[in-house]
């Protein structure tokens, strides 16, 4: 998808299409995340992350444990 910049007072805005804010849940609220690597600009949603890597990783333990058991065997 190609955009151009609209004037939006003194500034140039980008128009995002409805479809494109649908698909990454974004909405007017949205807090959005922006950076450069110095040849590309990314825009990206800003989502809380629900669980700590500790949980994820008990999580994973507890639900395989068996098969952790036997693999150390």
């Amino acid at each position: 998808m190609k955009k151009t910049l609209s004037p939006i007072g003194n500034s140039l805005g980008l128009i995002l299409d409805k479809p494109l804010l649908e698909m990454l849940r974004i909405e007017r609220d949205t807090e959005l995340e922006l950076f450069t690597d110095g040849n590309q600009l990314v825009l990206r949603p800003v989502r809380p992350d629900p669980r700590t890597f500790d949980e994820i990783a008990e999580d994973i333990m507890a639900r395989h444990a068996q098969m952790f058991e036997e693999l150390a065997k």
